[in-house]
């Protein structure tokens, strides 16, 4: 068998260096596993794979042995070509398809490459869901032979089911015509974004939407702050109502308001949380353990029940399929949605919602966000340890008399401040995000936790 790098098969998904620890012969591997457990949890079912990619140099070239493995372990095919992650779990939800595999690296630089998973209904394949089972299987390498290998057909209807599906869950009509700047990174995510605005009443400005996997302009990561400069530079150049910044899938999304400055994540997630509530009085939301506590603050007000997940994208959605959650929200900028077909992330959604909220307030981002700027956050900060694990007791011996939480990392809370330390995947880090009432409370407790996890 071939050498294959584990390292790559993650909590979330499978993400590595291309072609050392990512290449065709993982691929056609990943593509056999896949199909033999999906199998093994479908007995004697025809199975039907989504098949879809993002713009990198290496996609194309690993969507045919992806393509190979799938086929030759006896399942077929959609392909459905170039698209974004939400895309694709459309396709794979919309069309109660089995299930489907997205080439991607996500944000990740142009170097990378790997694969997003998923059964029925875009249900995650993740730790704990089965990406344990995947590597084993691969580790075997003792793949059934089929009776027969599997067809290949091509689905070319996606983006337009998908717009038509989203443009009827808020009434367009009721959008004003706000001048939106939109930064795609040079990411797939251009695709979505140019096919909604068809459908609004509102002006695209267009920031490197030309098709690049070597990412030319800057990083597609929209969490680091140098990455949504351009786009902040360009909203206050245009004098436009709301800027927005996609990362390298399309799968996330942030805000940035007329002042150019960014919609905090925990005030955006409570706030779509509560335009979910109003049609679902009581209905469950989940948000990952990151600060802020605005999020849990806008959940109740609203009379909603709030469920803290573990951070991760297929983690959330495991748990808003385990709790019939009908929102879910990442400090990331994920933004997960409950439909009769399927859980899955879709910033589409999100942004109808969010433009037709504006629309009714009447008055600019910054002023409806205001009122929610309760807190002081330090941001995710990192830090090299040589024993993460150390580390983190550590923190709980120092905050034992806190309310401790070990649902991720750690939460330590106390009634004016509260932090999350949690350790890297992948690197010796430990990430830090704590939060408190005040600005000055914030600061002294910020360098006092990393003076202990740096110590």
């Amino acid at each position: 068998m071939q050498s294959i790098d584990f390292s790559a098969f993650k909590a979330y998904d499978i993400r590595g260096l291309y072609p050392d620890q990512v290449n065709t012969d993982v691929a056609k591997l990943l593509g056999q596993a896949y199909v033999q457990l999906l199998q093994q949890e479908n007995p004697d079912k025809s199975l039907n794979i989504v098949v879809s990619r993002d713009m990198r140099p290496s996609s194309e070239e690993l969507e045919q042995a992806l393509v190979e493995g799938i086929t030759s372990a006896g399942a077929n095919v959609v392909q459905i070509g170039l698209n974004t992650t939400p895309t694709f779990y459309f396709a794979v939800a919309y069309y109660q398809h089995d299930g489907g595999i997205q080439i991607t690296a996500s944000h990740n630089p142009s170097e990378y490459n790997g694969f997003k998973l998923v059964r029925d209904r875009a249900r995650p394949v993740g730790e704990g869901t089965g990406m344990e089972d995947i590597v084993q299987l691969i580790k075997e390498n003792n793949f059934r032979q089929p009776k027969k290998t599997g067809k290949v057909v091509k689905l070319k209807s996606v983006m337009n089911d998908q717009i038509k599906f989203v443009s009827k869950l808020v009434n367009l009509d009721k959008i004003k015509p706000l001048k939106i700047v939109v930064d795609a990174g040079n990411s797939v995510g251009a695709l979505d974004m140019k096919a909604i605005f068809k459908e609004l009443p509102c002006e695209l400005i267009p920031l490197y939407f030309e098709l690049d996997g070597t990412f030319p302009n800057h990083d597609a990561d929209p969490l680091k702050p140098e990455n949504i400069e351009d786009l902040q530079k360009e909203v206050l150049k245009q004098k436009a109502d709301l800027g927005i910044a996609l990362d390298g899938d399309g799968d996330r999304m942030f805000f940035v308001d007329e002042k150019g400055e960014e919609v905090p994540q925990a005030i955006l997630r409570g706030m779509m949380a509560q335009i979910e509530l109003q049609n679902n009085p009581g209905a469950t939301v989940c948000y990952d353990i990151r600060p802020g506590k605005v999020t849990r603050d806008m959940i109740d007000e609203a009379g909603g029940k709030p469920v803290i997940t573990r951070v991760g994208h297929s983690l959330i959605k495991a748990k808003m399929e385990e709790t019939g959650a009908i929102f879910g929200g990442e400090s990331s900028g994920h933004y997960f949605y409950k439909f009769e077909f399927g859980t899955f992330d879709t910033p589409l959604v999100l942004l109808v919602k969010f433009l037709n909220h504006i629309s009714q307030e009447d008055k600019p981002i910054s002023a409806i966000v205001k009122p929610y700027k309760r807190y002081s956050h330090s941001g995710e900060i990192n830090s090299m340890v040589d024993d993460k694990n150390k580390v983190i007791e550590k923190l709980a011996q120092e905050y034992a008399d806190a309310e401790i939480s070990r649902l991720d990392g750690i939460t330590i809370t106390y009634d004016d401040f509260w932090f999350n330390v949690r350790p890297s995947n992948t690197e010796p880090k430990l990430r830090l995000n704590l939060e408190a009432i005040n600005d000055k409370i914030m600061a002294e407790k910020r360098d006092e936790v990393l003076a202990i996890i740096r110590e």
